[in-house]
């Protein structure tokens, strides 16, 4: 890797292990600077590992990689300035008000007097939370308990951001609120590094990288990856019997078969042309089938079909 990157995050053959355990598997890949740049993966895939030796927190075994041109090996404290940070795990203290958590974190990265002041009041601003600075955060809802965590993040004008499944357990409404702030941030030219499981956020990712078992499975933007990493088409298939219409694809070999709350997404290559046997197949077997339609495939359609194909190598 060069001395020099025009990247944000730029990372080469990546591995972490611990003892046998391969946590993160030779992963590479690159971050331009001013986006949001997804990865997703289920827990356990290696998303807070890698994070955290991007951060310099841990070392990693194999490979090499640059935060904002800084070898992650050699310099890890030169990192942590220019980077913010928010843990999948809330860590603000629950006794402070949220106007004292941010000046905690404020003189721990230096700022002090007036700056400290100005860049409180901006935050609280950004993050709606001005009308709240005086309450004790044990107080505030969880929404609220993440956009000041946000807000403790971002306190001193990170370049980089690292976000590690920041809006896990809140409500939808706080969660997309929660990315409208995250857009703003990205217009005023901040990377933003976020892991989720969620779909819907990973959609609005300019790019994505799927990761499973510490394997880099899928990359590129959403759209791209829905068009290019699914082989096949898939049906969407609705039925009075959800979980006999399951089985009954399942056993005619359709290779990938999920239920969608009431509905059943069936993808393979060839479907289109067997809509009329799936329908009489599903209507012997009792599953009472309503509609079937040939739909564009999800990001969770393309992410299952990925991790299948994944698990076969």
């Amino acid at each position: 890797m060069s001395e020099t990157t025009s990247y944000a995050v730029e990372a080469r053959g990546l591995t972490r292990k611990f003892g046998d355990f391969v946590a993160v598997d030779h992963i590479s890949f690159v971050v331009e600077p001013g986006e949001i740049f997804g990865f997703l993966g289920p827990n356990g895939s290696g998303k807070t590992t890698t994070i955290r030796m991007l951060l310099g927190l841990i070392r990693p075994t194999e490979g090499e990689a640059r935060a904002l041109g800084i070898d992650i090996v050699r310099k890890p404290e030169a990192i942590a300035r220019r980077v913010g940070y928010m843990s999948q795990k809330f860590s603000l203290y629950p006794d402070l008000t949220a106007d004292e958590n941010l000046t905690f974190y404020g003189r721990a990265y230096g700022l002090r007097g007036r700056a400290l002041k100005r860049r409180k009041d901006e935050v609280l601003a950004l993050t709606g939370l001005t009308r709240h600075r005086q309450r004790l955060t044990t107080n505030l809802a969880g929404g609220w308990q993440q956009r000041l965590a946000l807000a403790a993040a971002i306190l001193h004008q990170p370049e980089l951001l690292f976000l590690d499944e920041p809006t896990a357990g809140v409500d939808p409404v706080s969660r997309r609120n929660f990315w409208r702030l995250l857009y703003n941030l990205a217009a005023q030219k901040t990377t933003i590094f976020v892991t989720t499981h969620y779909m819907d956020e990973a959609e609005q990712c300019h790019r994505l990288a799927f990761i499973h078992r510490g394997r880099l499975i899928a990359m590129g933007p959403p759209g791209e990856i829905k068009r290019d990493r699914m082989q096949g088409q898939v049906v969407e298939i609705i039925c009075v019997q959800p979980q006999i219409g399951i089985r009954v694809l399942r056993e005619v070999g359709i290779p990938e078969v999920a239920l969608y709350g009431k509905r059943i997404h069936a993808a393979g290559p060839g479907l289109e042309n067997r809509l009329g046997a799936i329908e009489n197949l599903l209507e012997k077997a009792g599953a009472g089938p309503q509609t079937l339609r040939i739909i564009p495939p999800s990001l969770e359609d393309v992410f299952i079909a990925n991790v299948k194909d994944n698990n076969k190598q």
